[in-house]
């Protein structure tokens, strides 16, 4: 059963020593299904009035992490533990082909709040770009 949710979405990245946090409060829905946390919501772009539609598929045993982002730039991550995924991620400028490698999945599922955590690295050509963390918070808004 589909149900609005408070979501927070907090982002580290580390590249090359210097490191940089986002946060993002919307509103948005989680739903679930036999094998999966399904959250989705709208982004709006930074200075922009473009908005995308954010969808994401968490493995309930804590395997991988589907990101997909539809609008006028789309883009599917697959974040799966100790695996690597060449990924397309959509900006202004074209599109970018990306290596996603998983190191880590954590759930913390309640019925009426919770957190999801993951942990990746970009590699662009094959040279790692980035380390990223990501923590998205969840309570239901009924």
């Amino acid at each position: 059963m589909e149900r609005k949710a408070l979501i927070t979405i907090i982002g580290c990245q580390n590249y090359n020593g210097d490191k940089d946090k986002i946060e993002m409060k919307t509103v948005g829905t989680i739903d679930q299904d036999e094998n999966n946390y399904i959250i989705r919501y709208n982004e709006e772009l930074e200075n922009s009035t473009i908005s995308l539609k954010t969808t994401l598929n968490i493995a309930k045993d804590e395997s991988r992490v589907e990101m997909m982002k539809s609008g006028p730039y789309s883009s599917c991550l697959i974040v799966e533990k100790s695996k690597r995924h060449l990924c397309n991620y959509g900006t202004e400028y074209g599109d970018m082909l990306m290596g996603i490698f998983g190191r880590n999945v954590e759930n913390h599922y309640d019925e009426n709040e919770g957190c999801f955590d993951f942990s990746y690295e970009i590699d662009v050509n094959g040279a790692i770009s980035s380390q990223n963390d990501v923590t998205i918070k969840f309570r239901i808004n009924e």
